[in-house]
């Protein structure tokens, strides 16, 4: 099988992954937000937050470096699984002893135990990181789909389950770690490998190289995106942090369903294109055309309809996070052209590119929410956006001196999904200037969801008719490649 057949059979394993996990967690995620208060949300939301900080230090960036490397000896795996177990005990036990502390910074008590449960995570997560970043480099995205799929059903039966029973915030605890161990077991599973114990300081030191500037990058990627929540959490309260989360929640899932598909699949094929800057033109040009396509509607959708979606879906005690997702959904449309900027910087082997861009963006966006968090919850999602929009020149550059790829070209190539998501826009806004306030919400917006989608494929139909062609092109392309790998 070529290298396009198992790039684009793993953007359908990816896609079923992401879309099957996340709309599983989707569901979970509404039920919780109508048998739960905003607190609870908000309370986990700030355990979280620290948890996620010690999870950044769990693997050093080993598993980006098993994936980029061009050669990989046993020896390399053995090393950093030992090392991320090792890791993850000592971070489990530091997560466990600070709890208090992080309880009285934040004035809640209820954080204590909270982290202290959520610890666990850490623990769970040392025995999963090489054994997903070795699929991943196989490009064995039907394994990874499966397990994902089946952890997500687990922890949303647990929290739902705790939930209906009353356990309240635990609910959430639950879901979280249930959905963690059963998410190993599988994972164990669908893998062949298994460790032994040829650990060698050299194979570290190999891993180490490319990987302390994926931890770099890590650890500015996490305060990027729980700046805002500690900030808002520290500074308004549980409940606000609660509204914001929600909210926030909403895009990330989005965010994950319509970019990390692609994305997944990016940094493996990449790096074995990193020889080829044509080759890995068109590839970077076609995963704009495609994510474009489906996120530009998307979240120009939700933007739209989010004084309908919120009431509709999680209940109207949520209605203070309307404007929120709205502002949201602006800074979604631009990480979906910007998405793949990091996995090529990655692929030609400049993590230290990406690691000097996230430092620059962990600047701009703490000072923006730092400046921001005094007016609310409203002007943190704003200042996100705004910081986002300003930033977004550089990465684009830095593609551009790689690969020889033009800003123009990245523009022609969403064009289209844009002016056919806006004619969506405004065709949903003149329905709601029409239609009768007092109808049922749920008549209206499936009304308004179906009718946007009929414009919106009809404007891609006569604005870019070759983009559905190209769609089948790759879908062909993906059956052939799956009967090839059964056969």
């Amino acid at each position: 099988m070529s290298l396009r057949q198992r790039a684009v059979q793993g953007v359908v394993w990816s896609a079923i992954q992401n879309w099957g996990s996340n709309l599983l967690s989707m569901a979970v995620f509404l039920v919780l937000a109508r048998l739960l208060m905003p607190e609870a949300f908000g309370l986990v939301a700030l355990a979280s937050a620290f948890t996620g900080f010690l999870a950044v230090f769990l693997t050093q960036g080993f598993g980006g470096a098993i994936v980029q490397r061009s050669e990989l000896e046993p020896e390399h795996l053995d090393t950093a699984f030992w090392i991320n177990v090792l890791s993850g005990v000592a971070l489990t036990a530091i997560c466990i002893a600070c709890a208090g502390v992080v309880a009285r910074l934040f004035g809640e008590p209820q954080l204590k135990p909270l982290v202290r449960w959520l610890s666990l995570s850490l623990l769970i997560g040392a025995f999963s990181a090489t054994q997903e970043a070795i699929l991943m480099r196989r490009l064995a995205f039907k394994s990874l789909a499966i397990r994902r799929l089946v952890a997500s059903a687990a922890g949303g039966c647990v929290g739902i389950g705790m939930a209906v029973g009353g356990l309240g915030v635990w609910s959430l605890v639950g879901q979280n770690l249930a959905g963690g161990l059963v998410g190993v077991a599988a994972l164990w599973q669908a893998s062949e490998w298994r460790p032994g114990f040829n650990v060698s300081a050299k194979h570290a030191r190999d891993l180490f190289s490319f990987g302390i500037n994926m931890l770099g990058i890590q650890i500015l990627r996490f305060v990027n995106r729980r700046a805002d929540t500690m900030l808002i959490g520290y500074f308004l309260g549980p409940v606000a942090l609660g509204y914001y989360t929600v909210a926030y929640g909403l895009l990330l899932r989005m965010t994950q369903m319509l970019m990390q598909t692609v994305s997944s699949v990016s940094l493996p094929t990449f790096s074995r294109l990193q020889h080829d800057p044509g080759q890995m033109r068109h590839a970077f040009f076609t995963a704009i055309r495609m994510t474009s396509l489906l996120a530009f509607p998307a979240f120009i959708g939700v933007a739209t309809l989010a004084p309908e979606l919120v009431p509709g879906l999680f209940g109207s005690k949520w209605t203070p996070s309307i404007p929120v997702m709205q502002i949201l959904a602006l800074i979604g449309i631009l990480q979906s052209v910007q998405y793949f900027n990091g996995s090529v910087i990655l692929a030609m082997g400049k993590p230290s590119w990406l690691l000097a861009l996230r430092a620059l963006s962990t600047v701009v966006h703490v000072t923006a929410f730092a400046v921001a968090v005094r007016w609310g919850i409203v002007a943190v999602a704003g200042a996100f956006v705004m910081s986002g929009y300003i930033l977004s020149p550089l990465p684009a550059w830095m593609v551009h001196k790689l690969i020889g790829v033009k800003l123009t070209r990245c523009f022609w190539e969403c064009a289209a999904p844009l002016a056919a998501s806006l004619t969506m826009m405004v065709c949903i806004l003149i329905s709601r200037a029409l239609l009768d306030e007092s109808m049922n919400l749920y008549a209206v917006l499936s009304f308004y969801i179906i009718s946007g989608a009929l414009v919106y494929v009809s404007a891609i139909l006569v604005i870019a008719p070759n983009l559905p062609r190209e769609v089948m092109d790759l879908a062909r392309l993906a059956v052939s490649g799956q009967t090839t790998d059964n056969a």
